[in-house]
């Protein structure tokens, strides 16, 4: 099949209407496109069967972790280029309809159909989450939802995140490496909810215990972690006996909702919430209300999308829900701060940390793509391929502010309204 290149690139202009960006390279060697573009690498025809019977986002995601589709030269110039014209197009079944009454489209259909080959749908990646239609976050859902991306390798997770084993946006300075930053961010988090020795401080979601481990050394607070993870758990409980912390830190695997031990005078919940799903979004925050002393102050740090004009119309994106977070969902920030008032507490302070993140996803793909044999020998190919592309896909979409990461502060005040916060509160004292 000579020129496969040349006749998918013809294929995708017509189907998607406007120049394609960027150079197509074949499985039979033909080139298409600009010469100086970084190029989107078909190996072989099974991608374009993936395409065909998923049509969109999760055809295209199919094929990139299981290898038929690649990029060559810069990911994110490539990745930033097709959002406008895949990822980003809002066309309904009625778009679609009238696009197909257009004699050009539907040539070009059928002219795909030629190329894919056999028309036999490809299995999806192993890497891809299969499970029954069932109520989302249960406990079980939730604990299966968790041990699915947390659970993936402790060895791997170092390689990406680095020393530090933060998994959330550091908080940069010019000059600054990932792990100052990292360092920077967990004191922030600790300044803000005015930690001090005798305190006790709840840290759900506690990951590999970075916070846990920070607050107790560096605060001189008592901290229990919860996660779901038995993998983050395992790894956090020997960083606590490493530092010598085993008489002010307790690692549990537990979930949040089953704390019964309050009250605590602090609460951190760092890259958490995105789980918790809107239908217990309020649970979520009344129950981490009713852990908390009066005065007590939680800090939630937790990703933000746009609000849409109908939020009834908000779906989860494909990819990610399919390879990276089952059952996540993002809220608008103003959702988020309704919800805790509902709840009872009171917002004192919101900061974001957008460009924060941005900076701190390249870090870590960098990290990816210097260890990358070694990253594949540890989780699969597959699941090495599926970090890549979410990681570098969410810093564009954090560099675009198409998505928000903020830390709200909120505080249960006391029955006579003192929140034990200082007037200028971003001094951030106990």
């Amino acid at each position: 099949m000579a020129d496969a290149a040349s006749r998918l690139t013809s294929v995708a202009e017509q189907l998607l209407g406007v120049p394609l960006p960027v150079r197509i390279r074949a499985w039979d060697g033909s080139q298409s496109g600009p010469p100086d573009a970084p190029a989107l690498v078909i190996r072989n025809r099974r991608a374009l069967r993936r395409m065909l019977f998923k049509p969109g986002e999760l055809g295209l995601a199919r094929a990139w972790v299981a290898g038929d589709l690649d990029i060559e030269g810069d990911l994110y110039a490539v990745l930033d280029a097709m959002a406008g014209f895949v990822w980003e197009r809002d066309e309904d079944a009625r778009g679609l309809a009238e696009a197909l009454r257009d004699p050009r489209v539907r040539a070009a259909g059928r002219e795909l159909l030629r190329l894919a080959g056999p028309p036999v749908p490809p299995a999806p990646p192993r890497e891809e989450v299969r499970r029954p239609r069932r109520r989302l976050h249960t406990r079980r859902s939730d604990e299966r939802a968790i041990s699915h991306h947390y659970d993936v390798g402790n060895d791997f997770y170092e390689l990406v995140l680095g020393p530090s084993m933060v998994y959330s946006c550091a908080y940069w300075e010019d000059g600054g490496t990932l792990e100052s930053a990292q360092r920077d961010k967990l004191e922030l988090v600790c300044r803000k909810l005015g930690l001090a020795p005798g305190l006790r401080l709840l840290d759900v979601g506690c990951g590999w215990g970075s916070m846990a481990v920070h607050a107790a050394r560096e605060h001189g607070v008592g901290v229990v972690g919860v996660t779901l993870s038995r993998e983050q758990a395992a790894y956090a409980r020997k960083r606590v006996a490493d530092e010598g912390l085993t008489d002010r830190v307790e690692i549990r695997v537990q979930d949040y909702r089953d704390v019964a031990d309050g009250p605590f005078d602090a609460i951190s919940s760092i890259g958490m919430a995105e789980h918790v799903g809107a239908e217990r979004y309020l649970e979520y925050a009344s129950r981490l209300h009713a852990l908390l002393a009066p005065g007590g102050r939680l800090l939630n740090h937790q990703i933000a999308r746009r609000p849409q004009r109908d939020e009834s119309q908000y779906r989860t994106d494909e990819f990610i829900d399919a390879y990276v977070f089952p059952d996540g969902e993002l809220a608008p920030i103003g959702t988020t701060v309704t919800q805790l008032e509902r709840a009872g507490f009171e917002v004192r302070d919101v900061e974001s940390l957008r460009e924060h993140y941005a900076r701190t996803l390249r870090q870590w793909v960098g990290n990816l793509d210097a260890g990358w044999e070694r990253a594949a020998r540890l989780a699969g190919p597959g699941r090495a391929r599926v970090w890549r592309l979410y990681m570098a896909a969410c810093a564009l979409a954090f560099e675009r502010s198409r998505i928000g990461v903020n830390q709200v502060l909120a505080v249960r005040t006391s029955e006579s309204g003192r929140s034990g916060l200082p007037l200028r509160a971003r001094v951030w004292q106990g």
